[in-house]
């Protein structure tokens, strides 16, 4: 088994550079991130690609 390359986001707040907010919701689809701008970064690298939202949708309908 290969050996895993480094996370590509900080980890912990300790991680981020001064000024940086550990977490906040991003822009395009209002998701918690965490990690700062660098867990903003690969959210949007992961998620928003040019092929769109790769997530499904799903309904719940709850009966009562």
């Amino acid at each position: 088994m290969r050996p895993q390359p480094p996370h590509p986001h900080p980890l912990t707040p300790a991680d981020l550079p001064n000024g940086d907010d550990w977490w906040h919701g991003c822009p395009d689809c209002h998701l918690p991130i965490q990690g700062g701008t660098a867990g903003l970064a690969a959210h949007r690298s992961t998620v928003h690609t040019h092929a769109g939202d790769p997530r499904r949708q799903i309904t719940i309908n709850p009966e009562f």
